[in-house]
């Protein structure tokens, strides 16, 4: 092969890693617009589930009965009842008065679980109270958790000293 064929196969083969290099860049580029486009989507979902909240399309009991589902018939882990007992001391609410919370029961672990589309302080210190009165009817210290889609900002810290696990359905804060 003589120096022309050379120079027209070294032309073509730099020709050939100036266009990767440019599809490399829009690759690039391309990843970044999915990335953004992915984020927007995602705040986009939590506007439309806030909204959905705010106007009642997303219920404590739709989210209950979803959990119930997974928990004792997808997974088979557990059982989920409601617990009601009638607090004539008024241990939770200053005063006699009939109280409600989800209970799971796994092995001879109890879980009081509350479930809610919005948790707030006030929601956290409910479950704890029942916890309390729930510990002087059974005679055991239950684990409490709340599952949620949206949680006050300033519910973390309260929860940790309450001993309660907050588990979101999405992270989002309102």
């Amino acid at each position: 092969m003589d120096l022309l064929g050379y120079k027209e196969i070294l032309d073509r083969i730099t020709n050939l890693e100036e266009r990767q290099q440019r599809l490399e860049e829009r690759m690039i580029k391309l990843e970044e617009r999915v990335l953004r486009v992915e984020e927007e989507l995602r705040d986009l979902g939590r506007i439309m589930n806030a909204i959905a909240h705010r106007f009642g399309i997303l219920t404590d009991e739709g989210f209950r009965e979803a959990m119930k589902y997974v928990v004792e018939e997808a997974l088979g882990v557990a059982k989920v009842s409601r617990w009601i007992y009638y607090d004539d001391k008024g241990v939770v609410y200053q005063r006699p008065s009939i109280v409600e919370v989800d209970i799971v029961i796994r092995d001879k672990e109890h879980i009081l679980l509350e479930i809610k589309s919005r948790v707030d302080k006030s929601d956290l210190l409910e479950l704890y109270r029942i916890s309390k009165l729930y510990e002087e009817v059974h005679k055991l210290k239950p684990k409490l958790v709340i599952i949620g889609a949206f949680f006050a900002k300033d519910v973390d810290e309260l929860a940790k000293d309450l001993g309660i696990e907050l588990k979101p359905i999405a992270k989002a804060y309102s």
